[in-house]
């Protein structure tokens, strides 16, 4: 199982939100970079990075410190937030970002994630982020009148390789992760499945590595490593099987 640290950039900082509610932000480090190097350091195979100002905004605004990472990092880094044109995929990618995360654009845009999943494969992931099992989409500040499930599977045979699972009421809320929900949308998608929202502590990723059966492939987690709820090299060697 793959453990993702977040870095959430927002006014070109790394910011934790709560619920993704943007008038509940802690500022976590004035460097989303020198984050990024530390997560590296810690172990990190993987980041995951999001453009919080380029989801409310419809369009990348923190492009310029997402390439500085994926210049100075040496493993992958994913990232999300505002990307709804095939121009900005292929720049984020031809810049050193190693998957792109399509969110909004998987309900107003299906025919983007279409073509994107073509052009691209395997470098394109589809971001559910849920409340209450309904899809919310624009920096979550708006309902995309569907359901995760339903959304998971439509998205599924428009080719995206996997998908980020979000349940946004327990996003950076450390009430642990709603792994139930996780495991049936993975079942019903039939791909690789990434849960985020509501790590708190070694118990969760315990329970997520149980269901790596059902499609649960990795885990992104937020404030419980900025907090100390967590400590990255617990969480990795729990993901590994060794603890």
């Amino acid at each position: 199982m793959i453990i993702f640290p977040a870095i959430d950039i927002l006014g070109g900082k790394c910011v934790r939100l709560t619920e993704g509610r943007y008038d509940r932000e802690t500022v976590f480090a004035a460097s989303p970079v020198d984050m990024a190097r530390r997560w590296e350091r810690e172990g990190a195979e993987y980041l995951h990075v999001v453009d919080l100002d380029g989801a409310r905004a419809g369009q990348p605004v923190n492009l310029a410190i997402v390439k500085e990472i994926a210049r100075t990092v040496a493993i992958p880094v994913q990232l999300g937030g505002g990307i709804r044109t095939l121009a900005a995929i292929a720049e984020i990618l031809g810049a050193g970002v190693s998957r792109v995360i399509l969110g909004s654009a998987a309900v107003k845009q299906p025919e983007l994630v279409e073509e994107a999943c073509r052009r691209f494969g395997g470098r394109i992931a589809v971001g559910i982020d849920a409340r209450d099992g309904q899809v919310a989409v624009e920096g979550w500040e708006a309902s995309g009148g569907i359901g995760a499930e339903e959304l998971a599977v439509k998205m599924a045979a428009a080719g995206a390789a996997r998908i980020i699972y979000t349940d946004i009421a327990r996003d950076g809320m450390l009430s642990g992760v709603n792994i139930a929900a996780t495991r049936s949308l993975a079942r019903k998608a039939g791909v690789p499945v990434i849960a985020s929202g509501g790590v708190r502590g070694l118990d969760d990723l315990v329970a997520l590595k149980a269901a790596e059966a059902d499609g649960v492939e990795g885990v992104i987690i937020g404030k419980a490593i900025y907090t100390g709820a967590v400590e990255l090299p617990a969480a990795l060697s729990t993901a590994r099987g060794e603890e």
